[in-house]
């Protein structure tokens, strides 16, 4: 006899509508099976497969709304960035990784957007850049253009993985990002962070990847000195 909400079954049917999501090539806002034909073909109580729905809802795999059928879901980066922001709280990971990681990541992504960029993309690149620099008395605002600059290299590169990594990020960058600024004391050293962004952006536009590389890990070597000045790890 089954025992509902058994993790087994909930495991094993989670497998079974992510097969079946793959077998019948369901794209984004495609329609899954009720709860009741699933129940039935996979020999499991509708409890079960509602507790997969929640589950694979919760991984962004499906979206449940109230009186519809699950559909597929248009990936993002929610789950992933709750998995990190948990990480860096409960210290199985530290600042101080993600940022090795961040910079790994983001010396690559300028080196494909200054290849692949649009002309649009340069644009607003070199816009983003520029309101940053408009903004340096106003770190709220501040920071808003930083991750719209980030994200928008990102984009710009063409891979769309990059896009959810950098998206990721942002829950934790929100937290640190006060941080490292304050720990700035000099305006020399404030002004030498907008200055970066500006060479990024120039690169990119000029579409020079190995003078964007060079201006992006500059950003991130600057990033984590200031990060350790202000005792983060």
């Amino acid at each position: 006899m089954e025992q509902v909400g058994s993790s087994g079954l909930v495991v094993d049917t989670i497998g079974a509508i992510s097969r079946h999501i793959r077998e019948k090539d369901l794209m984004p806002g495609d329609r899954l099976p009720s709860e009741a034909i699933l129940s039935k073909e996979l020999n499991v109580s509708r409890t079960v497969v509602r507790e997969a729905f929640r589950s694979l809802a919760a991984m962004r795999i499906i979206e449940l709304a109230t009186g519809k059928r699950a559909t597929v879901a248009q990936i993002d980066h929610g789950a992933m960035s709750l998995m990190i922001e948990h990480g860096v709280h409960t210290d199985q990971i530290n600042i101080q990784q993600i940022y090795d990681v961040r910079r790994t990541i983001e010396t690559r992504i300028v080196a494909l957007a200054a290849i692949r960029r649009s002309d649009a993309e340069a644009a607003e690149i070199l816009s983003l850049a520029a309101q940053m620099l408009e903004c340096a008395d106003n770190p709220a605002a501040l920071l808003e253009h930083d991750l719209a600059f980030h994200t928008t290299l990102a984009r710009a590169s063409r891979n769309p993985v990059y896009s959810l990594l950098i998206g990721a990020f942002q829950g934790i960058i929100r937290q640190t990002w006060p941080i490292g600024w304050k720990s700035r004391p000099t305006q020399a050293s404030r002004d030498l962070m907008l200055a970066t962004h500006q060479d990024i952006a120039r690169a990119v536009a000029a579409g020079d990847p190995q003078q964007a590389v060079d201006a992006m890990a500059q950003h991130f070597d600057e990033s984590v000195r200031a990060l350790l000045a202000a005792g983060m790890s």
